[in-house]
């Protein structure tokens, strides 16, 4: 059984990974707020006594907001730490797995889906950290593989971490009887987190290099609320914000999808994820 050891685990994606893949790894973590406060020499000293065959890298500071106000926090998190993890990689021989985000293709204006070839200047602080860590971790460990992940979901349970995201914030609506707006100009995958998850086994096999890792969306954001609500059997009131800017981080995965790595559209995803739930419609109350 191969020993699997994964960053983040009280994150979102991390928590996932330890509940979902624990029938088929042998998972271990790193120690609970070790990686805020260790420094190069514990982080791969942590990595050599462990000596696993694969490293999932999901810790980072992801809210956009806070990463601007934090950015010496946010640049440890999301820039030193990585590379640290992939140099500890490179002395034990791990595969490095470690996510990246779609917020690297913000601030370009373009209407069509994002390749990995696409030339960026990401329009946030968070957004340069991440393509600045893809290219400096690629730098020290070649077979290291780098996600750009989407925006996720999942429903509530199981004493799982559940954070800001499309379903949560619909379902919060629908039972506070609270209107929400989108854009009709916004364009990015949404992606069920389940499937994220189990598709990391797949990726373990993945050549090193940067792959665009999550559902693909032709909808706009307005389409997309409305599709979710209609598959949660929601009675909820959406209108389309007037004020809104033109924003595309829509991804094409055809890349990946060579490798045999096929994520459902957004829109099969949130049905799939109400299948896996057990439910034909979600009824808040």
């Amino acid at each position: 059984m191969k020993k699997v050891l994964v960053s983040g685990i009280g994150g979102f994606v991390g928590s996932r990974i330890m509940c979902q893949l624990s029938d088929r790894f042998d998972l271990i973590a790193f120690p609970k707020g070790m990686l805020a406060r260790a420094n190069e020499k514990e982080v791969i000293q942590f990595i050599e006594k462990n000596h696993p065959d694969v490293i999932i890298h999901t810790a980072a500071v992801s809210d956009i907001g806070y990463s601007a106000r934090h950015p010496e926090e946010s640049h440890k998190a999301n820039v030193l730490l990585p590379v640290w993890i992939a140099k500890g990689a490179r002395e034990t021989g791990a595969k490095l797995l470690a996510f990246s985000s779609d917020q690297v293709y913000s601030g370009i204006n373009k209407e069509e889906p994002f390749d990995e070839n696409a030339v960026l200047s990401p329009s946030n602080l968070y957004g340069c950290q991440k393509l600045e860590s893809e290219g400096k971790v690629i730098s020290v460990l070649q077979s290291a593989v780098m996600l750009r992940a989407t925006w996720m979901y999942d429903f509530p349970g199981y004493g799982l971490p559940i954070r800001g995201n499309l379903l949560l914030n619909l379902l919060n609506a629908a039972m506070h009887t609270e209107e929400l707006s989108f854009s009709e100009y916004d364009y990015r995958g949404i992606t069920y987190v389940r499937q994220v998850v189990e598709l990391l086994v797949p990726a373990m096999q993945l050549p090193g290099g940067v792959y665009n890792f999550g559902s693909e969306n032709k909808l706009n954001m307005y389409d997309t609320a409305i599709d979710f609500k209609n598959a949660l059997g929601l009675k909820l009131s959406l209108k389309k914000d007037e004020d809104s800017t033109f924003r595309n981080l829509a991804m094409s995965c055809e890349k990946i999808r060579k490798f045999g790595i096929d994520f459902d559209n957004t829109q099969d995803g949130i049905r799939r994820c109400v299948r896996d739930y057990g439910l034909s419609v979600f009824i808040p109350g």
